[in-house]
């Protein structure tokens, strides 16, 4: 990394707190520790026992109402960080990165504030006043028509696609309008929303710059974060592809230009929407963005370490480092993108991508609770080219060992080598286009469940060294999710019913080695016992080569009270009931796709709907009310 010269340096920060939890957390003690200084952790009750609590040199605990309350609570904060003895307070992103009095508070006690200064923080964190100083006004809602949809309703205190809606009918703009002003409220303390126009099929391109407090800004880049889901970032990638030399110096003289009207100081990101070769100014993020990995492995640098000299008073050289290659971020999410990106809870039992960067916020042995953003980790590809940082990242997410809830890494892996990616065609609808596509059964997952089979019976008989009988029995069966597996062990070898390209070449309790039309293929084999399986089932993960997949073993017999009545509507995750829709109350009429509630999860709003026309029957759902997964929310009788 290019050194920032010692001009005007201040006293060292000797500890740092950071006013954050998970993955970012964890990234700024690495940088922390890497420069020698002292790292403080505050930590919810939620949080006890998390990450960033256990690498942090100290830590505290942070009384609270709620654990999705606790890190907004600034008096806390900066208390604690008297009481450790640090010197300076890192907000991270989310939170209080973009609060004003947060950080009025924070020089106020007498700390460094490792972030701009608050007159800056305060003329961009409400975009409706950001809009303003770029002479972008925002619409004035009194005034819609017709002629204006789509609208996008946005959040006017926070980002990261929570408080966010598109209207695309003038009769949805009311309900559109109360949902995201209560996701607003509840994700940053400010129900404050504001309307703009849609643009449908854009790219979201976005500038990073640093400045410090002797007049330089670096313009480190642009990035492309086009690809997302439910207007927040999976994929993101440094340098955006394809702008061309003209667009990229408007884009950059635009963030120059709002750096400057601000007196900024240290990290942010100017974004935009690009569309027809125009670009359309979005937000300035001031703090520390989610990707900026990909910005510090294209320009060699450690954006962390740069932001900490900068506050201590340090000077950026005139220019920054060359660029070099091409980076591309994916974020590792605990979802399931084929049941609307569904959050799923529980335990972390194995997390492990290689050959790549890796910013994580869980270990094996954390569990992912439900009051916060479901991100596990980001996996980072820098590389020569954007074909081979993309190929990369793409073989070190299918190789990946990732024991627990659901992820998003195969939507990920199918993403990245997808042909509308690859070839750089990029816009905010990707996945509003491809996601059926991207999230169908893996077509290894068969021959998956076969080994997961035949590891299943080698523990119960030891390794299988013969195993056939003389006179013909009745298959083995068991069943995997979707997939029921029958299978003999005869004096010829394996009979696998519907796999008559299989062979058995060797099975142990945790490897099967199957020889497939002719190729020999290694499957590994790892069970946890009610591991997040339906109903208690086991889950057993089987990693290979080309994949892995996570398979629910059915027990031979189902319970009868494990059967659940037709119509019923089970909470997909654990959250809070926040509403139930007008009119909706037992004996009323309801169609198929009506809203019945909303329930709150992970600082995000999901909508339950009904399965089918028909009478509901049943209603189990109050306004405040806590839910666990599988629990029964309403009966709809067609």
């Amino acid at each position: 990394m290019r050194d920032i010269r010692d001009v005007g340096v201040r006293d060292m920060i000797g500890a740092v707190l950071v006013a954050n939890r998970g993955e970012i957390a964890c990234r700024v003690f690495r940088t922390c520790r890497e420069l020698g200084i002292s790292t403080v952790a505050v930590f919810s009750d939620a949080d006890a026992g998390a990450l960033h609590v256990r690498e942090a040199d100290t830590a505290v605990r942070l009384p609270g109402a709620s654990p999705a309350e606790t890190y907004l609570r600034g008096d806390l904060i900066v208390k604690a960080a008297l009481a450790a003895g640090a010197d300076a307070v890192h907000p991270g992103y989310g939170f209080l990165s973009e609060n004003a009095e947060f950080a009025r508070t924070v020089t106020g006690a007498g700390l460094t504030w490792i972030g701009p200064p608050p007159e800056a923080i305060e003329a961009m964190a409400s975009k409706t006043r950001a809009k303003e100083l770029m002479g972008l006004p925002p619409l004035d809602l009194a005034d819609v028509t017709e002629d204006d949809l789509p609208l996008l309703i946005k959040a006017s205190a926070g980002g990261g696609g929570r408080g966010m809606r598109i209207v695309r009918q003038l009769a949805d703009i009311n309900d559109q309008l109360m949902s995201a002003e209560a996701e607003a409220l509840a994700a940053f303390g400010d129900g404050a929303v504001f309307v703009e126009p849609y643009i449908e099929g854009g790219r979201h391109v976005e500038v990073q710059v640093l400045a410090d407090a002797h007049g330089t800004v670096w313009v480190l880049g642009t990035r492309d974060c086009s690809l997302q889901r439910r207007h927040q970032k999976v994929i993101e990638e440094a340098p955006a592809p394809g702008l061309g030399p003209e667009l990229t110096d408007e884009l950059h003289a635009l963030a120059v230009r709002a750096a400057k009207a601000t007196d900024y100081r240290g990290a942010g990101t100017v974004e935009f929407l690009v569309a027809d070769k125009r670009a359309h100014f979005l937000e300035m993020n001031t703090r520390l963005q989610v990707e900026h990995p990909v910005t510090e492995a294209v320009f060699g640098i450690d954006l962390v370490a740069l932001q900490l000299r900068i506050a201590e008073g340090g000077a950026l050289p005139p220019a920054p480092p060359a660029p070099r290659g091409h980076a591309v971020e994916a974020r590792l999410y605990a979802e399931d993108p084929a049941a609307d990106w569904a959050p799923q809870t529980g335990t972390v039992h194995q997390l492990a991508i290689d050959g790549v960067r890796l910013d994580a916020g869980y270990a094996a042995g954390d569990t992912i609770g439900v009051h916060y953003d479901p991100m596990l980790a980001k996996a980072v590809a820098h590389a020569p080219t954007r074909a081979e940082a993309v190929r990369k990242l793409a073989r070190a997410l299918e190789r990946a060992r990732i024991h627990g809830p659901a992820t998003n890494r195969d939507l990920l892996v199918r993403s990245l080598r997808h042909p509308e990616f690859s070839e750089g065609r990029l816009d905010t609808g990707f996945y509003d286009r491809n996601l059926p596509d991207l999230t169908t059964l893996a077509p290894g997952s068969r021959h998956a469940a076969l080994a997961a089979a035949l590891a299943d019976a080698a523990s119960r008989a030891g390794r299988f060294g013969g195993g056939w009988r003389n006179v013909p029995s009745q298959p083995q069966v068991k069943r995997y999710g979707e997939h029921e597996v029958r299978y003999r062990l005869t004096r010829d070898g394996l009979e696998a019913e519907g796999h008559p390209e299989v062979r058995l070449d060797a099975a142990e309790p945790d490897r099967v080695r199957l020889e497939i039309d002719g190729v020999i293929r290694e499957f590994s084999i790892t069970r946890y016992e009610d591991g997040g399986g339906a109903r208690g089932g086991d889950i057993v993960y089987v990693d290979t080569a080309s994949g892995s997949y996570a398979l629910t073993a059915h027990p031979r017999f189902t319970d009868p009270s494990d059967l659940v009545a037709p119509g019923s509507l089970l909470a997909p995750m654990p959250g809070v009931v926040v509403r139930v829709a007008d009119g909706v109350e037992e004996g009323c009429r309801v169609t198929a796709g009506q809203p019945l509630l909303w329930l709150e999860a992970m600082k995000m709003e999901h909508r339950i709907s009904a399965p089918a026309s028909g009478t509901l029957t049943a209603l189990h759902a109050a306004p405040g009310g806590q839910v666990e997964v599988g629990a029964l929310l309403a009966v709809v009788v067609p």
